[in-house]
């Protein structure tokens, strides 16, 4: 009898494996659990989803300077795509995401791309956290005709010809400037400022619009000066800086350099205002900045004060995204994370819209999406729109006890 039973249990385990083996296999019936694998997020739903996967590749920095910002990024996506096969998938499908790390390298960022959608086969691709290496991709999507998700500020990504096949979730650095600008015109009544940038693409932009557009607010650029990303210390561009009277300083960059700078400007004992970029609007510059980080204002989107946003549907779905962050990662999410959050949304609605995995059609519903709430904002995209966003959609922020507040 003994032996009898023996028998019968390695049937049924040999039928069992080969039920995962065809689970498994390209083309068959796959289910998926509900929520990310990673982090506690998941429920006990199953919704099943069949055919081939939808690809969807991303770029992210994980590593190197940017990965305080590519990190969410990385979580946020990871998690979504639990979160999108839990509701349906994408026409049905499963819904594939590979994430790929350009170690906040530009060069690294092509190859990424060039193995996204030869390799991977991807139908669209996220990409990427810094200004440098979004340029640098979408030179390739823009050749193959593929759908790229900018999540990085620079304004040349969609001013710059070509735009047929890249829109962006962050908000510009025109918007980001004219937010900084207005505050610092109408509600600090400054006239007199000094500019502290990086030199890479993000800086170099934001640097470039505050000198077009400061006198439209009545302001006075006294000073202008860059770093390179990597430099350790920042005390003579400041003494420059501070031989010319500012009345504040505008420092436009991503961490280390803008955490850099506080500290350096406390140890100068240098004690004008602070404002600094959207590129600053998470924990890590804090964290580096420590207390020289008390007292800097920022624009930044309205995910890291949720309680200003006023539209319902925006209020709604920052809300979820809040909830379901924390529940897989124990932790809130940043506004990178909200930029990789709306990302992967627009897409898997435009391909929902459009009813297909085709370049044309997902190029076609993005183009037409209007009033789409996510956290970072309410998108309206067209034809020759591919920002998204405007001002009304930011907000000024201020560092007080080591969180976000609104600006008074």
């Amino acid at each position: 009898m003994s032996r009898r039973v023996s028998i019968i249990v390695m049937c049924l385990i040999a039928v069992a494996v080969l039920a995962v083996s065809v689970i498994g296999c390209g083309g068959g019936a796959t289910t998926t659990t509900a929520g990310p694998t990673t982090g506690g997020g998941s429920t006990s739903t199953t919704v099943a989803l069949t055919g081939e996967p939808v690809v969807i590749g991303a770029i992210v920095s994980t590593t190197g300077p940017a990965s305080a910002l590519g990190q969410q990024e990385y979580n946020t996506l990871q998690m979504m795509q639990g979160v999108i096969n839990n509701s349906g998938g994408v026409l049905g499908r499963p819904l594939k995401m590979v994430i790929l790390d350009d170690a906040s390298d530009p060069n690294q960022a092509v190859t990424a791309a060039n193995r996204l959608i030869s390799q991977e086969k991807a139908i669209a691709i996220i990409a990427a956290t810094s200004s440098p290496s979004t340029l640098a991709v979408k030179a390739i999507t823009a050749k193959k005709g593929l759908p790229q998700m900018a999540i990085a500020a620079a304004n040349d990504i969609t001013d710059q010809a070509p735009i047929d096949w890249i829109w962006r979730t962050p908000a510009k650095d025109a918007v980001a400037v004219a937010c900084a600008l207005t505050y610092v015109s109408q509600n600090m009544k400054l006239k007199k400022i000094a500019i502290l940038h990086d030199e890479n693409a993000f800086g170099s932009s934001g640097a470039a619009e505050i000198v077009k557009t400061a006198a439209t607010y009545g302001l006075e650029v006294v000073g202008n000066e860059s770093y390179k990303t990597a430099d350790t210390d920042l005390t003579s561009q400041l003494t420059k800086i501070r031989g010319e009277n500012p009345e504040a300083i505008v420092v436009w960059g991503t961490n280390p350099g803008p955490a850099l700078a506080a500290k350096n400007m406390k140890q100068l004992e240098m004690n004008i205002p602070y404002v600094g970029s959207h590129g600053i609007a998470n924990q890590s510059f804090i964290t580096l900045a420590g207390s020289a980080a008390e007292g800097v204002i920022l624009p930044t989107q309205k995910l890291l004060v949720p309680s200003s946003i006023t539209d319902p549907k925006q209020k709604e779905v920052t809300d979820k995204f809040i909830s379901e962050y924390k529940a897989s990662f124990n932790g809130s999410p940043n506004t990178f994370a909200g930029y990789a959050f709306d990302a992967i949304n627009l897409l898997v609605n435009a391909i929902q819209k459009g009813g297909s995995t085709d370049p044309a059609a997902i190029q076609t519903a993005l183009n037409a999406t209007q009033g789409f709430a996510g956290p970072s904002g309410i998108f309206n995209y067209s034809n020759t729109n591919h920002d998204g966003l405007v001002k009304d959609d930011m907000i000024m922020v201020k560092i007080q006890g080591g969180s976000w507040v609104l600006a008074p």
